[in-house]
């Protein structure tokens, strides 16, 4: 009997949805670390470009490759909040949240966007999917967005509610969305651009409570 074509899809994102059910039922919610500032540990790379650690931070760095660069979590997520800092300089990335990967450099779920003022930073795109979900004008961007600085990011994805803050402003939200449930959070570099992103003190906050919040 053939096996479905999307049958190895399928049962990646089950057992996703499994192994977050258990890793979130293992403790109490509480802020985990998800980087220790000096390895990748907890995270494996993808594609091209070159992912490092430097002064803390996810660093991701490549010149106009052929393939994405993908920083994949080892684990998977169901219902959480995760926090971080970013700061950008050249090409266009993201934060996929309740991904799956997909040879030979396919991250498949809903990106939170990281790029330049104007690109529809701290909107919604579902990559190979729907396109953009909730897109930010520039004239929102532009109260929010910190160029050629540091900046906070929350993503708070509980069921099928799933909204963005930057810098402490709310800039994309999702009301019953019937995207996937579980998956893996990753770290995008785009192909055929001259990529420069950092990434640093990500945290997750896992369980039924919603905690939006920035240091």
């Amino acid at each position: 009997m053939n096996v479905p074509k999307y049958g190895a899809a399928f049962a990646l994102a089950a057992a996703c949805l499994f192994s977050a059910r258990l890793w979130a039922g293992e403790q109490q919610p509480t802020w985990r670390p998800l980087m220790d500032g000096k390895t990748l540990a907890g995270w494996h790379k993808v594609g091209d470009g070159q992912w490092t650690v430097e002064d803390g931070a996810f660093v991701g760095r490549a010149d106009k490759t052929k393939l994405y660069g993908l920083l994949f979590s080892d684990k998977c997520f169901q219902d959480f909040t995760v926090r971080f800092k970013y700061k950008f300089f050249s090409g266009d990335s993201g934060f996929y949240i309740r991904t799956i990967f997909k040879e030979p450099d396919e991250s498949h779920g809903l990106q939170i966007q990281v790029g330049e003022l104007g690109s529809g930073v701290g909107g919604i795109y579902e990559s190979y999917g729907r396109a953009w979900v909730s897109q930010p004008t520039v004239a929102q961007e532009k109260t929010y967005v910190r160029e050629n600085q540091w900046n906070d990011m929350v993503i708070d994805a509980h069921g099928g509610h799933v909204t963005v803050s930057v810098n402490g402003i709310k800039s994309a939200e999702l009301k019953n969305d019937a995207g996937r449930a579980a998956g893996h959070l990753a770290l995008q570099m785009h192909a055929q651009t001259v990529m420069h992103v950092m990434f640093k003190n990500i945290e997750i906050l896992e369980g039924d409570n919603h905690h939006v919040t920035e240091r």
